[in-house]
């Protein structure tokens, strides 16, 4: 997840100060901090925004040029062997059917987002639906976008949300559990929210939860999803397509997922639910203004994971808990310009402990998955660490009902905007 932010660098990184300044200092990485002037930053930003719609749009270009090189590759073969093969062609030819359908579902998905924020406005572009090429790098991230929708909204990905939300929404319950605390006053903020279906579980408890995302592709995909699918499974999405290797049977690479499992407009109505774009570090700024922050898959999105450490500490209140679940896939590492610290988790225990947290639950052998392909003749398996950790309560009994309106502040609610650095 290494996609450079609006009103920053383009796709594949930032610019950098890759050289060594006076006297032999260290070369300089930065997390495209830079200063631009508003103008220039709403040029990079709309620059930006336009660079995915193309990805959306420019998908099913994209998967067809990779059917007719399969098909170019099945055609060399000697004419006896096609022979051995009756059902490769035809296969194909599926593969393209399905890549149409999913560009129509991308198409809806572009339709629901070019007004999607409610202060910012991106312009228009001439021959809106022109299909724009676009790289490599955004296309991997489209598709592994697609794959998203089978991990948060469908049956299929049931399992894999048991494995890693579920042990977090049960701490929430067991931290704040509805019987001593009014649950409707309990913020919870949800960093990496995702396509949202994390944040969505907490909102239907009753918590208000707040969702945070970076990236366009999942906020794109997450406004559609929670915004615009009003009836269980009524979309389909074919997700393993552009998987070519590893399949048991043809017809896995074209199999349906049906999606939402649940309609996600079936919130009660005096739910506090909301998602909000832009830079975690600079979107939560506020002190002492959540009571939970719940991360799932998040901490190795950092440039300087301490930093995230740092600003979670921030922004909790005194008797906060933070709720962590997750591997340590460092998603700058080897990035060439790119500020990447890879620390143990030793280490990042060590910095969360010298910040002053006091460690609840600590489980450092978690196995889950992320955005599987349950028929793959692959599976990578993530040994995860889990773990809760307190704010000092010094101060007051966060969400408690008989001194929470005296003493706790109520949950931040940030503008709606998308970062200027380069998002992490």
């Amino acid at each position: 997840m290494a996609e450079a932010g609006a009103g920053a660098e383009g796709a594949e990184g930032a610019q950098g100060g890759g050289g060594a300044g006076a006297g032999g200092a260290p070369p300089y990485f930065h997390k495209e901090r830079l200063k631009y002037s508003p103008e220039e930053e709403a040029r990079l930003e709309r620059q930006h925004f336009w660079r995915i719609i193309d990805a959306f749009r420019f998908y099913r270009v994209h998967v067809e040029e990779q059917v007719k090189r399969a098909e170019c590759q099945f055609r060399s073969l000697p004419q006896h062997h096609q022979n051995l093969l009756p059902n490769v062609l035809s296969n194909l030819s599926r593969i393209s059917q399905c890549a149409h359908h999913n560009q129509e579902l991308l198409q809806a998905i572009v339709h629901n987002s070019l007004h999607m924020f409610e202060n910012i406005e991106y312009g228009e572009r001439e021959d809106p639906r022109k299909a724009r090429p676009s790289t490599t790098f955004d296309m991997d991230k489209l598709k592994s976008t697609i794959k998203q929708f089978v991990r948060d909204w469908s049956e299929v990905g049931r399992a894999e949300r048991d494995s890693c939300y579920q042990p977090i929404i049960q701490e929430i319950q067991r931290l704040f559990p509805s019987d001593q605390y009014d649950v409707s006053k309990v913020s919870v903020l949800v960093p990496g929210a995702g396509l949202g279906r994390l944040a969505w579980e907490i909102a239907r408890l009753g918590y208000i939860c707040q969702g945070n995302e970076w990236s366009f592709f999942m906020l794109f995909s997450s406004n559609f999803v929670l915004n615009r699918c009003e009836q269980v499974n009524s979309f389909t999405v074919y997700p393993w397509i552009h998987q070519f290797s590893n399949n048991k049977k043809s017809s896995d690479q074209t199999r349906p997922i049906r999606f939402p499992d649940v309609n996600p407009q079936s919130l009660p109505l005096d739910a506090d639910f909301s998602m909000v774009a832009g830079d975690f570090v600079e979107v939560y700024s506020e002190p002492e203004s959540w009571d939970c922050v719940a991360t799932c898959f998040f901490i190795d999105t950092a440039h300087n994971v301490i930093e995230y450490v740092e600003t979670i500490w921030k922004i909790l209140k005194p008797g906060g808990v933070w709720i962590n679940l997750g591997p340590l896939l460092y998603h700058f590492e080897n990035m060439a310009n790119e500020l990447s610290v890879e620390l143990s988790y030793e280490d990042i225990r060590t910095a969360i402990v010298n910040f002053g947290f006091h460690i609840e639950v600590e489980k450092e052998s978690v196995q889950t998955t992320y955005t599987e392909n349950d028929r793959s003749m692959l599976r990578y398996v993530y040994d995860c660490v889990f773990f809760v950790v307190r704010k000092p309560v010094d101060l007051y009994f966060n969400g408690r009902e008989d001194d929470q309106q005296q003493n706790s502040p109520p949950a931040a609610k940030s503008p709606r905007r998308e970062g200027t650095d380069g998002l992490t």
